[in-house]
């Protein structure tokens, strides 16, 4: 990833493809293989709610008791992104950010010390691959590294809940 690699890998909901957060070029090879359009923002893991102060430029006051309270995983869209790959921005200048606590998505992040990525391992408008044997090969042949961890779970995670704040302090349901 420190070269603009991208990989598949488990994270605390789905598994997702991933590359570093702060790559423009390694974004937008994310939004190829998915054939996404660029229009349409992904989110980011950080493994400490002190690393999202980093990527946001005035966290609202409620996000830490958001994140402090959740008790599964729970991606919150905040205005004002900054430190972060243009490509990655929603128009409004905001980015979903998530705080994972699954083991290897932390310990991942704390290596790489950046926000990585996390967009669901599917080429858009399929759907999601659930867990590991769901994961079509156009996505296995088109990343650079595949995670060799987990690959033989058989669960059936959820995606996050997700919620928008907004900068009056506004609070806006997106998923439960």
């Amino acid at each position: 990833m420190n070269d603009g690699g991208v990989i598949l890998y488990p994270t605390d909901t789905v598994w997702g493809i991933g590359c570093d957060a702060t790559n423009d070029d390694a974004v937008r090879r994310v939004y190829e293989i998915k054939r996404r359009a660029d229009s349409k923002a992904m989110l980011v893991l950080v493994d400490s709610p002190v690393k999202v102060d980093f990527y946001v430029s005035d966290v609202p006051a409620v996000a830490w008791d958001l994140v402090e309270l959740a008790d599964k995983p729970l991606t919150i869209i905040y205005p004002g992104a900054r430190n972060l790959a243009p490509a990655l921005l929603a128009e409004d200048g905001s980015v979903g950010i998530r705080v994972t606590s699954e083991q290897f998505s932390k310990a991942l992040c704390q290596r790489f010390r950046k926000a990585i990525v996390s967009t669901s391992a599917n080429v858009s408008g399929q759907p999601g691959a659930a867990n590991f044997s769901e994961i079509s090969d156009e996505i296995k042949f088109a990343v650079d590294y595949i995670v060799g961890y987990r690959q033989d779970e058989m669960s059936r995670p959820k995606p996050s809940s997700v919620i928008k704040l907004g900068l009056g302090g506004t609070v806006q349901i997106i998923r439960e």
